[in-house]
């Protein structure tokens, strides 16, 4: 009976298999230089004639070094696959592959994480597929922070040089301010950010430009208003201290005043044009110098820009000021930021004057009033 070709194949094809798996053996058997070499070649087709499963993973949680490995937005299982074996987590695409592809519900988030080399496929992909193992950088940026305190916490908490910031920050225009703001002054928005190990300083302003916009858009608040808003904002922030009650009357106060074409006569913004960053407390000669383009004791209307950082409460305090006549308001309790706000000159007289009864009262108190 004459065999079929099929299997005649099979019967070559045994026959190659054979002579191959003896030749493999012999140079095993040889051993030293030569088994490795053949060992390392042709570990998968040994693996594939002898039945013996692929040896494609490591085992365990691996060792160091420890290296970052960043997940883009928009990677997908082939190249989160790709990226760990060529950076020596896992010790082959398929291992991490086969994993992804028998589990659709493992997802990953974008960021930057800490693994060991020599993992198993298992054990990476349960790091990347955490989003809290991401490695970020969190920093705080209180209301009211000025310019210069906000990079000096920025360079602290990223480690990026303060020098990058200075030089990302040197043209406001970059990141959308108008031609007229001496600086981003203002326009970094408080709050308490995460950032990835990979941002640079221009990243890093941009994000935070980008939030003070988005919470801009949240109220409202048109693009060609926002810089004037920001201004008036900063001023309120730095003004109305602790008690977030008292926002809205020191936006009426203020606003009153424009009403009537006053000047602001705000002691915070002639405080930062003389580089005096932390107090608002100023000479009469400081209220007299009209070369201090933020002296709004001497210059009308609205300061130059922004005098610090204002956050929500701020914000929202100068698009909708508390109804009430008030043209005045002062401190009576520096600790506790009690004040009090005044209608008339005579008024604002008795409670400054109950101000400084106030520090005279300890040197607690004193020392609140330097």
């Amino acid at each position: 009976m004459t065999e079929s070709r099929r299997e005649s194949r099979d019967q070559i094809s045994k026959k190659r298999r054979t002579i191959v798996a003896g030749v493999l053996i012999g140079l095993l058997v040889l051993g030293g230089g030569g088994a490795w070499a053949v060992w390392s070649l042709y570990e998968s087709k040994v693996r594939q004639i002898f039945g013996m499963p692929m040896n494609d993973d490591f085992q365990g949680e691996g060792t160091a070094p420890e290296i970052q490995v960043t997940v883009s937005e928009g990677d997908y299982g082939d190249a989160i696959a790709q990226k760990l074996v060529d950076a020596g987590v896992t010790k082959s695409f398929d291992a991490v592959y086969r994993l992804l592809l028998a589990d659709s519900s493992i997802v990953f988030t974008p960021g930057v994480y800490s693994m060991n080399t020599g993992m198993s496929a298992s054990a990476a992909i349960a790091i990347l597929s955490d989003a809290s193992n991401r490695v970020t950088l969190k920093v705080t940026i209180p209301e009211g922070t000025v310019i210069d305190k906000t990079f000096a916490l920025l360079a602290e908490g990223t480690g990026i040089p303060r020098a990058e910031f200075d030089t990302a920050g040197a043209d406001p225009t970059k990141y959308g301010l108008p031609k007229q703001a001496p600086s981003l002054e203002g326009f970094l928005f408080p709050a308490t950010y995460e950032f990835n190990p990979s941002d640079t300083a221009v990243t890093v302003l941009q994000r935070m430009v980008d939030e003070m916009n988005t919470r801009l858009d949240a109220l409202g608040v048109d693009a060609k208003d926002r810089y004037d808003v920001v201004t008036f904002a900063s001023i309120v922030q730095r003004e109305s201290g602790s008690v977030t009650g008292d926002f809205a009357k020191v936006a009426r106060v203020f606003q009153n005043r424009l009403d009537e074409g006053w000047k602001l006569q705000s002691d915070a913004t002639v405080a930062y044009g003389t580089g005096n960053l932390d107090t608002v407390w100023t000479t009469n000669e400081e209220r007299a110098d009209a070369g201090n383009l933020y002296n709004t004791y001497v210059h009308p209307g609205l300061p130059v820009g922004p005098i610090g950082a204002p956050g929500d409460v701020a914000l929202q305090a100068v698009l909708k000021p508390a109804d009430g006549p008030w043209f005045y308001f002062v401190p009576v309790n520096l600790k506790t930021g009690e004040t009090v706000f005044s209608e008339t000159a005579a008024q604002h007289a008795a409670a400054v004057t109950e101000l400084h009864a106030w520090c005279d009262a300890s040197k607690e108190n004193a020392a609140y009033c330097g």
